[in-house]
This record gives structure tokens, sequence and C-alpha cells, in this order.
């Protein structure tokens, strides 16, 4: 015999301004660009987004990704002379001077040190040959199928090449790393006798920006990746190949923030609702979220709550009560936990009731509360 539940169904239909998408770029002068949600890689805007090119310095945040798994960040590096060579930028080094991976680093990632870079590679790897192999293992691991590495710095290659949302996955795998995203946000360092300035100017004048990393060659033009964080709300942007990369970045910033917000329906562990509970040493039982019920919403949305009407004691606590949703405008589930019961609701015997006695307290509780809104609950 198939046990049928009657479930309650609620749903609180709210707003959000729609975001935009082609609309956005008529005024930005990057060849490619996105803007990615830094959390579940949510697309916001976009343009030619999965054209393979040149990255320049952008290559970097995959050598510094790469790094921190491999090597701690206290490790001693010694500068050799073939380490100091490179062409472009540079964070002057020189042969012997003894530095940490860590700030190695930050020579990297701030001033775009060539030869930070590549001191990087040939310690973590033994050659920049061999850690070039790593990086692209890692970006076969990412998903990042358009993206080919020749080596840690940027520098132009015949098959060196990403695309802006292959680097908004590399970026979001970064940022997700403590000691990256301590670095990134740094504006100014000092060591060794030596000081690097951020050389990513939006840490100063862009409203919640928090990294990450510019670049420039000839071939590549201007690139930049930066993530900023507004009300809950991270974002990554990449531009490559724009002429007016801080003026786009802050372009994007402002027309997606003001169109796509977060929203929390329920907290892992909180309470979403309370139910009921017949014969029981307590009136109701907490309705508790097993993970947090959190989204990005660019439209209508609701948020959608499936428990029973009521329960009979005991309940047990962590038993399966329900679910809650986030929905978007078109139904698709945006976020979703399963709800438990948060405690132990034993049974009174003093109220116990026979199975006839159940059967008409649960006809009387279903005419008095209406059958609108009744119906099955789906898994989630």
């Amino acid at each position: 015999m198939k046990r049928i539940v009657i479930f309650a169904i609620a749903a609180v239909l709210t707003t959000a301004a729609f975001a935009l998408n082609e609309p956005v770029s008529k005024d930005i002068l990057a060849a490619s660009y996105i803007v990615t949600d830094a959390s579940d890689g949510s697309v916001y805007a976009e343009r030619d987004a999965d054209r393979p090119v040149n990255v320049a310095s952008l290559t970097k945040i995959m050598t510094a990704l790469v790094v921190l798994e491999r090597c701690s960040p206290d490790e001693k590096v010694v500068i050799k002379p073939e380490y100091t060579g490179v062409e472009g930028s540079s964070a002057y080094l020189a042969p012997g001077e003894e530095y940490t991976v860590e700030q190695l680093l930050y020579a990297m990632l701030l001033a775009s040190g060539n030869d930070a870079a590549t001191a990087l590679a040939c310690h973590a790897a033994g050659s920049t040959d061999e850690f070039a192999a790593l990086m692209n293992e890692k970006a076969a691991a990412l998903g990042c199928a358009s993206t080919h590495f020749e080596n840690p710095h940027g520098l132009d290659g015949k098959d060196h090449r990403s695309t802006a949302r292959d680097m908004a996955a590399i970026t979001a795998a970064a940022m997700d790393n403590g000691v990256f995203s301590r670095i990134v946000s740094t504006r100014s360092v000092s060591f060794n006798g030596k000081s690097y300035v951020n050389h990513n100017r939006l840490l100063w004048q862009t409203e919640g920006v928090v990294g990450v990393k510019t670049g420039y060659t000839k071939s590549a033009g201007r690139t930049l990746v930066s993530c900023a964080e507004r009300d809950g709300l991270r974002l990554i942007c990449v531009t490559l190949n724009d002429p007016d990369d801080w003026s786009d970045h802050e372009k994007l910033y402002e027309r997606v923030f003001a169109s796509v917000r977060r929203v929390t329906a329920c907290r892992a562990g909180e309470t979403a609702a309370e139910v009921p509970v017949i014969s029981g040493c307590a009136d109701a039982v907490h309705a508790a979220a097993e993970e947090t019920v959190t989204a990005a919403v660019t439209g209508e949305y609701e948020i959608y709550t499936a428990l029973p009407r009521f329960l009979y004691a005991p309940v047990k606590a962590g038993q399966p009560l329900g679910y809650i949703q986030i929905r978007g405008a078109d139904g698709d589930v945006l976020a979703a936990s399963k709800l438990v019961a948060a405690e132990d609701v034993e049974q009174d015997e003093e109220q116990k009731l026979t199975i006839i006695e159940k059967m008409r307290r649960m006809l009387s509780m279903t005419l008095e509360q209406g059958m609108n809104g009744l119906g099955y609950a789906p898994p989630i």
C-alpha cells in the first residue's frame, strides 16, 4: 500500500531587475569579454567569450594556482641567473637572492614579474616546460578545453592561448585559495629591500574590487581580469584585447550589479518553517534546511516551500520533512535543500491517538485549512 502524504505548498513571488546581456556591450571596446558569478559560473554578460587568444600576463593566475597546489608559501627559493634574464616586465630579482614562495607570488601578481614567474615554475617543477605541462593538466581538470599554456609568464607563444570564459573559470578556482585572494587584493608590499605596487588600479577606484591581474603584450593587447563583491554577490570580469579596460570593467560591474541580486532563502541549520505535531510533547517541530539555499536571480523568482500540514508524534531529529527551493520565473530550480526535523518531538502518552482518531484529526485539519495548495512533494 502506498503511503500518501498531503503537503502544504507555500510560494513567495518577488522580482529583481532583469539582467541585460548583449545590450550592455554596445559601448564595451573589448574584443571579447565575460562577466560571471564567482560562486557557480553563471554568465551575466559576454561577447565572443570562447575565442582562443593570447591572454598575456593573465597566464600568471594559473601559474599561482599551480604553485600554491604544489608548494608551501614559506618554502625558500634561491634565485638562479637563468631566472633573471626573462624579457618583459620584471620584479628585478638578482642571482643569489633568497625569497619565500609567497614573496615571489607577490612579485609576480602585483608587479607582474616574469622573472618571479620563471623562478616559481622552476622551483615547483624543475623547468618551465615541465611546469607548463602541469598548467595544462590543471586547465583540463577545470574543464578549460580551449586553453593551452606554453610558459608560466604569458609572453607570446605559438600555441599559448585561452579564452575569456576559461580565464573566468581559472580565476574563480584561484580566488577560492586564501593565499591567492589575499595577495591579489594587496595594494602594495615591501620585502628584501624591494617595494611592489599592484598594477590593478581598480583596487583603488572601483567599489568592491578585490583583485586580480593585468596583462599586456603587443599581440594580445591589454588584458584584464578583476573580481568584485557587493551585497554578497561576487562577480568575475574578463576583458581581452581591450584598449579601455579600466572603464569597461567599471561599466560592466555597474550594469550587472544593478541587474542581479543574490537571494538567500534559508541558511544551513536555520529554521525555514514550523510543522504542527499531533499528540506530541511539543506543539510543533522546526523544519531546518540541510544546506544553505542561495542563488543569484535576474528576474521574477519565488521561494517555494513544501512541508506536511501536520505530523504525528514521535518525530526524530533529522527526519526528512520536505524541501525549500528558489525558483526562477520559468520554474527552473535555482537552489534547493531538504528540510529536516531540527529536534526530537516525543509522543505524549496522555494524548496518544487511535488510528480512527488520527484519521478524524487529519480530516478535520484538512477541511479547516481548505484544499487549495495541496499537492505531492517531488524529489529535489
